[in-house]
């Protein structure tokens, strides 16, 4: 309690709190006494590390930043690493220089100097950051592999399976059920979810396995200790047998699913396993629904586009898409455009392969091909259902087409997606598709085309002058160097507005890189929108079978932003940076 006398007397703990400081310390006699106070909210962990070097004597340091050497890592070793929180930072002339967030547990630093035979000198780090490094240069999972799993003894699992797994007695079985091979899988779905990884790909080579997050929309190699490899075969096994699949099946590729709950939050995870040269390999897609919030305004639309797309799905019946590639954000923008007309009076019916998210106030049906529920066979039910709303989750033939445009003919709102690169050539898909042309433009109200950038960084975010002959040729900024395409010159005013909305100086944003964002300057994601109103014109067109091109130069006539533009408008107001613009956007210029 004198650590509790001490932040009382420099004012620094409520003399109000001085009970309840106690008592949570008391009711946690296993954790050290400063996380408890952190932890329960009493005192900030950077305002009270200060404390606990002065009272303790120990250096505190930034750990940030920090490069650890092989021999400093070497010098090691691992179960205590896992055991005690402790993260080797420099050796030199027989002193290990070891990073500590316990300064209470001075047994671990005299265990360390016994098994070292080297002068240990502790200095203290946020806890978090030693659990960071520790990842980062021993791997995940790391203290499974070292077969330390007596450290979680007593602890409550962070991962619940909502359903209960089968399996059996086969060798491979037993392996994939062993106390450390189910820690370690547990432990790679935790880290993803907390990471806030949408897929986590493991992949089986030559000299064993690797695993690579994908974060943000770009793939992130984690860093695993060499012995993984022993337990590869254990590991893909156990996640079969998490997902409810053939374990001895090694020759087809097998997809399945698995419920689970990761520290308190719901995930479903859809499993996809395919034979490769070397072994299997998995791709786990985490559908985290704790952080899932569909909120039309915030997927990242401009207030114009945001402004005439609400007005679109307010239409009483036509057929609204929403296009672009895989992982672009399209099922989220139109769960957000159901919530945002969903109401009492409202009869709202998808049909989804799969059903992602569980929406209250939405009938929901997941789609069946093996024994028959195809899309086109849903949706033909669906309309003697009574729906005033109808989601599609995508059309793919024919078949789904010509019942969405009956649907939207019968006066129906139909909401889909569809795989294009842009806005217009939507229309000439569903043309391909085998649909007549003067059902496409009578029906299809506005086409959405989306992609996903990442976002800047907010805490490490800064201005910088930018090298102007380095931007793209058609970035605002740049608009007296380069004459723009036939298409854009219609668009004067909209180049304009959106060079004249960089900051006076022509400075922009990046970010730095921070211990937040991983060091990558980015964190989250955000949409850039293309979207295309159906007009009288555009109709004709449509029936005239023109090319997409035809159609892009009279929706651009009408007002339309592409996603080049709506993504410079991004970079202008400081939410993410050209790079990512022209990694997700093809450029405007001819």
């Amino acid at each position: 309690m004198q650590l509790i006398q001490t932040l009382v007397t420099r004012g620094l703990l409520l003399e109000g709190d001085r009970f309840r400081a106690s008592e949570a310390i008391k009711a946690s006699p296993d954790y050290p006494p400063h996380q408890v106070l952190v932890d329960k909210g009493f005192i900030r962990e950077d305002v009270l590390l200060p404390v606990l070097a002065e009272e303790f004597g120990l250096e505190l340091i930034d750990l940030s930043q920090a490069t650890i050497t092989k021999d400093v890592l070497a010098a090691m070793p691992q179960k205590l690493v896992h055991r005690k929180n402790l993260m080797p930072v420099a050796k030199h002339h027989g002193t290990l220089v070891v990073a500590t967030g316990d300064p209470f547990d001075v047994y671990a630093i005299d265990e360390l100097q016994t098994l070292t035979g080297l002068h240990v000198v502790p200095v203290l780090a946020p806890p978090r950051e030693i659990t960071r490094l520790i990842k980062q240069y021993f791997g995940v999972g790391g203290d499974t592999v070292a077969d330390l799993a007596e450290a979680a003894k007593g602890q409550q699992d962070d991962v619940e399976f909502l359903e209960a797994l089968e399996t059996d007695d086969s060798e491979m079985a037993k392996a994939a059920q062993e106390a450390s091979v189910v820690k370690l899988v547990n432990q790679i779905l935790v880290e993803a979810a907390n990471e806030r990884a949408s897929d986590i790909h493991v992949e089986t080579e030559e000299k064993g396995i690797r695993i690579r997050y994908r974060i943000d929309g770009l793939l992130q190699l984690q860093n695993l200790p060499p012995e993984i490899n022993r337990f590869a075969l254990a590991i893909i096994s156990r996640i079969k047998i998490m997902a409810r699949l053939n374990i001895a099946e090694k020759r087809l590729p097998q997809d399945g699913r698995i419920k689970m709950r990761v520290q308190g939050r719901e995930i479903d995870v859809r499993v996809s396993i395919i034979p490769m040269i070397h072994g299997e390999g998995i791709v786990m897609r985490l559908l985290d629904k704790g952080r899932m919030a569909f909120d039309l305004k915030m997927c990242g639309m401009m207030p114009d586009i945001h402004n005439t797309f609400k007005q679109l799905i307010d239409r009483p019946h036509g057929i609204v898409l929403v296009t672009g590639p895989t992982g672009s954000g399209k099922s989220t923008t139109l769960y957000s455009a159901l919530n945002e007309i969903k109401d009492e009076v409202t009869k709202i019916i998808t049909v989804e392969d799969p059903v992602e998210y569980n929406q209250e106030g939405i009938s929901q049906i997941q789609t069946h091909a093996k024994i028959g529920l195809t899309f086109g066979h849903a949706l033909r039910s669906i309309l003697r259902h009574d729906p005033d709303v109808i989601l599609v989750g995508e059309i793919r033939d024919l078949e789904t087409a010509e019942m969405a445009i009956h649907a939207s003919l019968t006066g129906h709102m139909v909401f889909s997606t569809l795989h294009t690169n842009d806005a217009p050539s939507a229309f000439t898909r569903m043309i391909d598709m085998g649909v007549e042309p003067f059902l496409v433009s009578s029906t299809v109200e506005g086409v959405m085309a989306q992609r996903l950038v990442r976002t800047i960084c907010p805490d490490c975010k800064t201005t910088f002058v930018p090298d102007v002959d380095a931007m793209p040729l058609d970035f605002p900024l740049r608009r007296g160097s380069v004459k723009p395409a036939p298409d854009l010159a219609i668009q004067k005013g909209v180049v304009e507005m959106m060079a004249t909305s960089a900051a006076s100086d022509g400075k922009l944003w990046k970010g730095m890189g921070c211990r937040a964002c991983r060091q990558s300057g980015y964190r989250g994601r955000t949409g850039i929108h293309e979207l295309l109103i159906n007009n009288d014109v555009m109709k004709e067109l449509v029936v005239q079978r023109v090319n997409a091109g035809v159609i892009r130069l009279e929706a651009l006539k009408a007002g339309m932003t592409t996603l080049r533009q709506d993504g410079w408008r991004k970079v202008l107001n400081g939410t993410t940076t050209i790079d990512e613009v022209t990694r997700t956007t093809a450029g405007d210029i001819s």
